[in-house]
């Protein structure tokens, strides 16, 4: 027999059917979701307030701390004692509990949209692009590209425009040639991108499939192709944009960066003026990453050969 409340009628909890444990672990994310990365001053504070101008999507334009979070609680709750004494008795289920509260997390951060697609803005989303495939299987990921010497130029040049401030980790002290040492190193705000964008190349070709990659150079010459091409690749109808009258949103912080990487957005759209760069460090950009030349600017490493 079973109980009623309130003309709902429920199975006794000890009668409920043996796959209701394999039901709930159906979890899914409810949102399709579109994580924004890559390399920054690339152009991704532009690609979100583009794609915001989608009534399918919902986009603020910033930041999200929902990655480190989420590796956060990871890296938690495999110190935690208690979670591991249960993958001792019942791996296969407490590893589902993982899964499920990870899925249930990202479905919460994402509720209060009635939008089906959602954005979300890291740099570190392609670090832990495995970590993306295992949570969303389904996931779609806009990775921003740019020459990285145009990269460095745009850094330095808003440096010289705030010189009395000092950079978050402190290279205003450092020549032109050192800061961009720094940047580019392995824990440089440029380098660790870098990194990320090589690592794709060792992981499972299917996962690349997930990828688009938006090259700035592209998008400043050709707005309204990359945007059609980005619509068709994540199968949302194409919109009409006036290119000369972009809806503008409150930009994220730029004191927690120092200004140093301003996220301004503007109502016109227009491509910026290329950086005059040092031919030393232009150079030496070129033959460290003689990789990343190689597959996104083929072009511009022969023409420096000739």
């Amino acid at each position: 027999m079973g109980f009623e409340l309130e003309g709902v009628y429920l199975i006794p909890f000890f009668k409920r059917p043996t796959d209701r444990i394999a039901r709930l672990n159906q979890t899914m994310l409810n949102k399709k979701i579109i994580y924004v990365t890559g390399l920054p001053r690339a152009g991704s504070t532009l690609l979100c307030q583009l794609l915001s101008h989608h009534p399918d999507i919902d986009c603020s334009g910033h930041s999200s701390p929902l990655c480190s979070t989420l590796m956060g609680l990871r890296h938690h709750l495999s110190d935690n004692d208690f979670f591991l004494s249960q993958l001792d008795v019942h791996f296969e289920r407490s590893y589902q509990q993982l899964l499920n509260a990870f899925q249930g997390f990202i479905n919460g951060w994402f509720a209060a949209t009635e939008c089906s697609w959602v954005v979300d803005k890291n740099r570190g989303w392609l670090q832990h692009l495995e970590t993306v495939n295992h949570l969303d299987p389904h996931f779609k990921m806009l990775v921003c590209i740019r020459e990285i010497g145009q990269i460095y130029g745009s850094i330095e040049a808003q440096h010289q425009k705030t010189i009395l401030l000092d950079f978050p980790d402190h290279l205003a002290n450092l020549s032109r040639y050192e800061r961009a040492d720094k940047l580019f190193g392995s824990m440089g705000v440029i380098g660790t991108s870098l990194l990320a964008i090589q690592s794709v190349q060792d992981l499972d070709p299917q996962l690349q499939q997930h990828l688009f990659y938006v090259v700035f150079e592209h998008l400043m010459s050709e707005p309204e192709v990359v945007l059609q091409n980005i619509w068709q690749w994540l199968g949302l109808s194409p919109i009409p944009l006036d290119w000369q009258n972009l809806t503008v949103h409150p930009h994220e912080s730029d004191s927690y960066y120092r200004y140093k990487y301003r996220h301004q957005t503007h109502a016109h759209f227009q491509p910026p003026a290329p950086h005059q760069i040092p031919p030393r460090i232009q150079q030496q950009l070129q033959e460290q990453f003689n990789w990343f030349y190689t597959v996104f600017y083929p072009g511009l490493l022969n023409n420096s050969m000739d």
